[in-house]
């Protein structure tokens, strides 16, 4: 998919689940939960054992019905796996001036990690043309806000402190989308009762899309 459309689609979605699982299969378990409720934007981080198989399954298992990507992209030798797996998007926590080129040389989406305002400057001047808000729970929306003021231009997905009671807060101030980690993505569901795993990931669809209309 073309970086534009999968931004596009990030954009319709409103909301990226990280995952970041125990195990292979406790994170295929987990995307099983959040796509039954209605989160079909997944982003399988690289701390997650396997994680390039995970994506391959998960790419076998549900194809375009949802939008799959990889997370804690920090070397080259992930960016290859990445690409080979069948991720669409590519998601850094930082703003790497040797790593991203390359990263953008898969074709796809990446949304490179900036806090500063020289790190926006940064990724902009590399080529991207989004990036991520990490951590975004350092600054709140109102720091988006601020980035905003110099930045109009900027397509900013923060990730790190998204709750689905600060959804709301996060479109207001300006997100393209909003990232959510543990709030939405349980390490695993063992443990857990799976049905409310499920109906937390649907209040955070519903949050995330009637905060886009707003």
């Amino acid at each position: 998919m073309e970086p534009d459309r999968t931004l596009k689609k990030i954009e319709d979605l409103g909301l990226l689940a990280v995952v970041r699982g125990e195990s292979r299969a406790a994170a295929l378990e987990v995307v099983g939960a959040l796509v039954e409720g209605g989160v079909l934007g997944i982003e399988i981080t690289f701390t997650t054992p396997e994680a390039p198989q995970v994506i391959r399954d998960l790419d076998a298992e549900y194809g375009d019905d949802i939008l799959l990507g990889a997370g804690t992209v920090v070397t080259h030798e992930q960016v290859d796996q990445a690409a080979e797996a069948g991720s669409t998007f590519l998601v850094s926590p930082g703003c790497d001036p040797e790593l991203l080129p390359a990263m953008l040389g898969t074709g796809f989406l990446v949304l490179p990690g900036v806090l500063t305002p020289s790190e926006v400057m940064l990724a902009r001047r590399l080529g991207a043309p989004a990036v991520k808000l990490f951590p975004g729970s350092s600054g709140g929306p109102s720091y988006l806000k601020a980035l905003l003021g110099p930045f109009p231009d900027v397509s900013f997905v923060p990730t790190g402190g998204v709750s689905v009671d600060n959804v709301p807060d996060w479109f207001a101030a300006g997100a393209l989308a909003v990232g959510a980690g543990s709030a939405l993505a349980p390490a695993s569901l063992a443990g857990r009762d799976r049905g409310e795993v499920v109906e937390n990931a649907r209040r955070f669809a519903e949050a995330a899309s009637a905060a886009k209309k707003r």
